[in-house]
């Protein structure tokens, strides 16, 4: 097996529940030793979280996976100590607590970085480190709310609606990685020294409002809930099929629209002054979507993809998690792969991205159990006695 490509690179995880850990779950699929910190007893929250089998978490197999748990007391002068020792061997270290928490444990990046002037500090919060915000606690929910998100979700005669999946927390994770190795890049290559990531939930949110701003700024319009449509990309829309099931097509570009409409044998619509241009098409939008929803109608769900798929309009049957689960494209690709889980058996999760062709990442075990690498990490990587680590034991620290 090729050497992965963050092999060597160390990485301290002190953050919990998603997006921050999301940051060492990258960087740990792909060689990385990540050293997930977790508070002795309690642990990480999301472990209490989607409990399957006796007192599994299924979101913890993936969150946890690939990372060397260890126990650590930040609330004690001894635990914060052996944190500093920790953070003198590490590459990253990363941490979404409230701006002024690591302060007050005299763990600060200005702290930190007289420990060890290369460390990259990776600092997750709800609304960055300054601002008027900075101290607001925040979930992916609240961030939805305050970016503008979720106001433009849902239809307008309903109250606005989130999605079921904490994707902002996502999306911060994934810009955390990013930003981390651009970290690394610098420092590695240009000799830059340490740095300090202000990762805020709330604008990797804000960010992903895409033209709504400049768009406000100009004409004074706000953007509001549309259901499953957007006003200025038209045909886009949900329409249900034969046997009831809801199929999701996009076809809001000239050449699309085209070949849509040919693949409906509506050809005609194209020289229809109702629909033959971009803004006739939202003007009449309405009616656009009762003709192509009659024409799905019709047919079953396997033929409306199959003939959209052949005239390449993009074009999806909206799928739950046991569609996914078989789907012949996810298992190709490894996407969905299944792992042995000691307690559960055989367990089917995501798999790794992005796809590197000459260093895949890899999937060595899934989310371990509390302080499970303990003796290694303060054995042999800290090089602690058995005697310092049993004191550490006896009172609390570990």
């Amino acid at each position: 097996m090729p050497k992965l490509p963050l092999e060597g690179i160390i990485v301290l995880d002190f953050a919990t529940l998603i997006a921050a850990p999301v940051i060492g779950s990258f960087l740990a699929d792909f060689g990385a030793e990540v050293i997930k910190v977790e508070r002795p007893i309690i642990g990480d929250p999301r472990r209490g979280t989607h409990i399957i089998g006796k007192n599994k978490s299924a979101s913890w197999l993936i969150g946890g996976r690939n990372k060397k748990t260890i126990t650590l007391d930040l609330h004690k002068k001894e635990g914060q100590e052996i944190a500093k020792k920790l953070c003198a061997k590490a590459d990253v270290f990363l941490a979404n607590f409230r701006p002024g928490v690591l302060e007050k444990w005299n763990l600060g990046a200005e702290v930190l970085h007289t420990v060890n002037p290369e460390l990259i500090i990776g600092l997750m919060s709800g609304y960055g480190q300054t601002g008027p915000y900075k101290r607001k606690g925040g979930f992916d929910r609240t961030i939805s709310a305050f970016a503008g998100i979720t106001y433009t979700s849902g239809y307008p005669e309903h109250p606005p609606v989130r999605t079921r999946y904490p994707l902002i927390d996502y999306l911060a994770g994934y810009l955390g990685a990013f930003a981390v190795m651009m970290a690394l890049y610098n420092r590695d290559v240009n000799h830059s020294g340490g740095e300090v990531i202000d990762l805020s939930l709330a604008e990797a949110a804000f960010f992903a409002t895409g033209g709504s701003l400049p768009t406000y700024s100009v004409t004074g319009r706000i953007e509001e809930r549309t259901g499953n449509r957007i006003y200025f990309f038209v045909p886009a829309e949900n329409f249900e099929t034969k046997e009831g099931k809801i199929i999701t097509l996009n076809a809001g570009i000239e050449k699309l629209w085209r070949q849509l409409a040919k693949a409906m044998d509506r050809e005609d619509l194209l020289t229809n002054q109702k629909f033959n241009t971009y803004l006739a098409r939202i003007k009449n939008q309405d009616e656009l979507y009762e003709i192509i929803g009659d024409w799905v109608r019709k047919k079953t769900v396997e033929e409306v993809i199959q003939i959209l798929d052949d005239a390449g309009v993009p074009c999806e049957k909206i799928n739950n998690i046991a569609d996914l689960a078989v789907d012949p494209h996810l298992r190709e690709r490894e996407s969905v792969v299944e792992i042995e889980d000691s307690e559960l058996g055989k367990v089917l999760i995501p798999g790794i991205i992005p796809k590197l062709k000459n260093f895949p990442g890899s999937i060595r075990f899934l989310g371990p159990d509390l302080g499970e690498y303990n003796q290694e990490i303060y054995r042999e990587f800290l090089e602690l006695s058995q005697e310092e680590i049993k004191h550490l034991e006896e009172n609390g620290i570990i």
